[in-house]
């Protein structure tokens, strides 16, 4: 899939290999890092697409790509899309 900018999540990017897309997000502590990360692990089992991901402390970093094409696909901008939602209900909680 040839991907534009306008095509993707909000917030997100287009990686330097053309094959991912990526995102940070920062988060008060580590323990609402992780309660990110176990809610996007649903969302990720749902669709049986997980994301590579990394965490340091409050931050959690995201690259989505579909392996097996070989490039990003519909299941990198849906799940995109549902992290982005479950991002946004954390800081509304939050708020």
């Amino acid at each position: 899939m040839s991907i534009d900018q306008a095509k993707l999540a909000l917030g997100w990017h287009l990686a330097k290999d053309n094959k991912s897309i990526g995102r940070d997000f920062e988060f008060v502590d580590f323990r609402s890092a992780f309660a990110f990360m176990s809610r996007v692990s649903a969302h990720a089992e749902d669709l049986n697409h997980h994301p590579d991901w990394s965490n340091s402390y409050n931050r959690v970093q995201i690259l989505l790509t579909t392996h097996s094409k070989g490039e990003i696909t519909k299941l990198d901008i849906d799940l995109a899309n549902r992290i982005n939602r479950v991002y946004s209900d954390m800081r509304s909680e939050q708020a």
